[in-house]
């Protein structure tokens, strides 16, 4: 879950995206059964400032990847997700806020993160989401699950290193980290359920070969193009175990205009809540 530039908190429509601001009663968060985090939080809010946010100051901040996550999810009301590398959960509370009755589970690595992402779902009246601490490589959380996704550490190895540890460790994966990201979420997903992710155009060939050696069919791709005719750095896939459908590639995304600023399109994912086109199954 990449995090080196500045999160995306609500811009007026149609402005540039907007880093939350810090207030000098920025709460600190107890976490369960170690005391206080020891970091000092910025609110916030998502989706037009229908689901209210906490944050991090310093460390992991969230940008428009779990937003537009949340928009590719194909859930509806009653249906089990599982979203790894949670975070302080703003895909699943942005999804919860989408789809009314959905349920989440959040699994996170980071323990004062756990507590931020459950203080938020609260905070939100999200009773059926829940976070807990854990590797997705290792863990075993309860399921099976309808739809798992991620917005996996997607950096090589050999780039300029964060100096902040937090962000070093959210954003880099290490050789074959996203095949086993994506090889932990369909493990965890029943037969006929979705895996879902956000990456960067340069992972897709190893993330769709571990989708296929997973029994990961019917696989959809849609490109985030960041203005016009510039080349998608980020994209969307998304898979469903045991599909045989063929492979699609959806139409795409434009997210700015020209001269910056989201297009109405985007708008319509980021501010209202809009499902992304091709989320449904």
């Amino acid at each position: 879950m990449p995090a080196d530039r500045p999160p995306v908190a609500d811009a007026p429509r149609g402005g540039p995206p907007q880093t939350a601001t810090a207030h000098s009663d920025t709460p600190h968060i107890g976490a369960p059964e170690s005391g206080e985090l020891g970091t000092d939080l910025t609110p916030g809010t998502l989706l037009g400032g229908r689901v209210q946010y906490a944050q991090p100051r310093t460390g992991f901040r969230s940008g428009i990847e779990p937003v537009l996550l949340a928009a590719w999810i194909p859930a509806r009301a009653g249906e089990h997700v599982l979203e790894a590398g949670s975070g302080a959960g703003a895909a699943l509370l942005c999804l919860a806020a989408r789809v009314p009755g959905v349920r989440g589970t959040g699994l996170e690595r980071a323990p004062e993160l756990v507590a931020l992402a459950t203080h938020n779902a609260r905070a939100n009246g999200f009773g059926a989401l829940s976070f807990q601490a854990g590797d997705v490589l290792a863990a075993d959380p309860a399921g099976p699950f309808d739809h798992a996704c991620a917005n996996p550490p997607y950096h090589p190895d050999g780039g300029p290193a964060s100096p902040v540890p937090a962000r070093e460790a959210a954003k880099r994966g290490g050789p074959g980290g996203l095949a086993a990201w994506t090889a932990a979420l369909a493990r965890r997903v029943r037969p006929g359920g979705s895996v879902s992710l956000v990456l960067t155009a340069a992972g897709v060939p190893e993330v769709v070969a571990a989708m296929a050696a997973a029994g990961i069919g019917g696989i959809s791709l849609l490109a985030l193009w960041p203005k016009p005719e510039r080349a998608a750095k980020l994209v969307l896939l998304r898979g469903v175990k045991g599909g045989r459908g063929p492979f699609r590639l959806l139409p795409g995304l434009v997210l700015h205009h020209p001269a910056g600023g989201f297009t109405p399109a985007a708008e319509a994912v980021l501010r209202d809540g809009a499902a992304l086109q091709g989320a449904a199954l």
